[in-house]
């Protein structure tokens, strides 16, 4: 049995190491994808997971794949395709360790995974299933997640949701926010940014935005806030919670840190005991998630950045939150 398995963008993360002899720009090759970075926090914390995907059957996939085998994350889902190439994306950063992105997708192998594709019996042996809305921007992919949520719902599964709005990969903010908020009332977890709240609800405050997705289903809703930290919302109640004070260098997969440490923290809860969980229990998950969160951009990379056990006690007991 799993604890979870995702399904999604499996991709080459290239970023920014520094400048060669003649001042050009440098770019190092990083294992990248939200739903694999998600994954590979759980497992460095001690949970078995599995990723169900595609990359192409070239160079990159086949890095990928051994990426995957690296981090102990189960690959009997991933499809290795000869007729397409492996999805890159360059990572550009600011001054502050911010991201934005230039991707290299049209028909990237990501985005064509197929439904008769999927390893369904994975989504039987696990007892999360986890999804982002990358996978949702274009066909087949976009029909597969779809059968997959329904498939992982008829079978009793909790269903965790990161609306990872990528502006470039969508033809406009319309058909974004059509697509992805189709299946927020399928899940029971969901992790937005703040922007993401806002484009999904109209709402700018917090309580309001978080209370609207509530509304749509999610028995838990954490918005992220960047260094201000995370807004999370329950049956039980709802709070702010502050990042840690850390020296930030770049700022890939933090989110998706943060979001594996909480699956990690909820793994053995079922449907119900998630709509019942206390506040001062998921203020705690939160508090947990945001270390791992904040660890992860003192270091380059996503995958390569994600803190161990020892490294997130020592921070939530010595380093100061903002």
């Amino acid at each position: 049995m799993f604890d979870v398995c995702a399904l999604g963008e499996l991709l080459i993360d290239f970023t920014p190491s520094g400048v060669n002899d003649q001042g050009v720009a440098l770019f190092a090759r990083n294992p990248g994808g939200a739903p694999a970075n998600v994954l590979a926090m759980m497992n460095k914390l001690g949970s078995k997971t599995a990723f169900i995907g595609k990359t192409g059957d070239d160079e990159f996939g086949r890095f990928l794949e051994q990426t995957l085998v690296g981090t102990g994350i189960d690959t009997g889902g991933l499809v290795l395709d000869p007729a397409y190439r492996t999805t890159l994306a360059f990572v550009h950063l600011s001054e502050g360790g911010d991201r934005s992105f230039s991707f290299y997708r049209r028909e990237g192998a990501d985005l064509m995974l197929r439904w008769e594709e999927v390893n369904k019996s994975i989504i039987s042996d696990s007892k999360m299933f986890h999804f982002g809305s990358v996978s949702l921007s274009g066909k087949p992919c976009r029909d597969t997640v779809h059968g997959a949520v329904h498939y992982a719902k008829s079978r009793g599964k909790i269903i965790s949701y990161d609306p990872n709005y990528r502006p470039l990969l969508w033809p406009n903010e319309t058909e974004a926010k059509t697509e992805i908020g189709k299946l927020l009332d399928g899940a029971d977890i969901l992790k937005v940014s703040e922007e993401e709240m806002i484009l999904l609800t109209g709402e700018t405050e917090l309580e309001k935005g978080a209370s609207l997705l509530t509304e749509k289903g999610p028995a838990i809703v954490l918005v992220s806030l960047g260094v201000k930290g995370v807004y999370y919302r329950c049956t039980a109640g709802s709070g702010h919670l502050p990042a840690y004070d850390v020296k930030t260098i770049d700022t890939t997969g933090a989110g998706d840190a943060f979001l594996g440490a909480v699956l990690f923290r909820l793994r053995d809860k079922s449907c119900g005991e998630l709509k019942t969980i206390s506040q001062e229990e998921l203020a705690d998950i939160v508090d947990f998630a945001n270390a791992v969160g904040s660890l992860t951009t003192t270091k380059k990379g996503a995958i390569p950045a994600l803190p161990t056990a020892d490294e997130i006690e020592i921070c939530r007991k010595s380093i100061r939150r903002i």
